[in-house]
């Protein structure tokens, strides 16, 4: 349990379902409520299928171009961190433009929902806990995604949009801070499998 927890906890934060609401309102502002339900069905299906696809594919594709682990916790880790400090460092959440027809797949699903945050991160619980307990704590964090996304109108009103902005901009620190662990423990990790020579004498 406390090993599902820690990948939970992470992928909650990369994924932000709370700081995608002021898009996801805007984006389908116009949509009946029939129409916004079919939409967040859409974007859940689509977020699973490519997160857990990414998740069993994604560490052969590394093997094949010889990128180690450690490499992958360096580089996951810069990219987690840009994209927080751009969403720290901007009012808002950039706003693609939209087909209202697959809306909910195209930038609801991916990559607004299951970004390069979520795939970066499921691929490092994957090798630290275990591809079964990451899938599990994927998929589920993808379906509470899909809940909070599914009564968004009642949560904006409690949040009002100040609360929401606030609360993704601490979600924002959380996964700053979880960022530079990622790529302390990959320098670790390539001074582990690259050991400085002694020196002579």
């Amino acid at each position: 349990m406390r090993e599902f927890w820690l990948c939970f906890v992470p992928l909650f934060v990369a994924v932000d379902a709370i700081g995608i609401l002021p898009i996801f309102l805007g984006l389908t502002s116009q949509l009946s409520p029939q129409s916004r339900r079919r939409v967040v069905k859409q974007s859940v299906l689509t977020a699973i299928a490519v997160g857990v696809g990414f998740l069993f594919l994604g560490q052969g594709v590394l093997r094949l171009l010889g990128i180690t682990v450690a490499d992958f916790m360096i580089g996951g880790g810069l990219l987690l961190l840009a994209l927080a400090m751009m969403d720290l460092l901007t009012a808002t959440k950039q706003q693609p433009l939209v087909d209202p027809e697959t809306v909910g797949a195209v930038p609801i699903g991916v990559p607004l929902i299951c970004g390069p945050a979520v795939l970066t991160t499921t691929l490092l619980l994957a090798n630290q806990f275990g591809w079964t307990i990451t899938t599990v704590a994927l998929i589920s964090n993808l379906l509470l995604a899909g809940v909070i996304l599914w009564h968004a109108v009642y949560l904006e009103k409690f949040l009002g949009t100040a609360g929401s902005r606030t609360v993704s901009k601490v979600v924002c620190v959380i996964l700053a801070a979880f960022a530079v662990m990622m790529i302390r423990r990959g320098i670790y990790g390539v001074i582990e499998e690259n050991p400085l020579p002694a020196l002579p004498g």
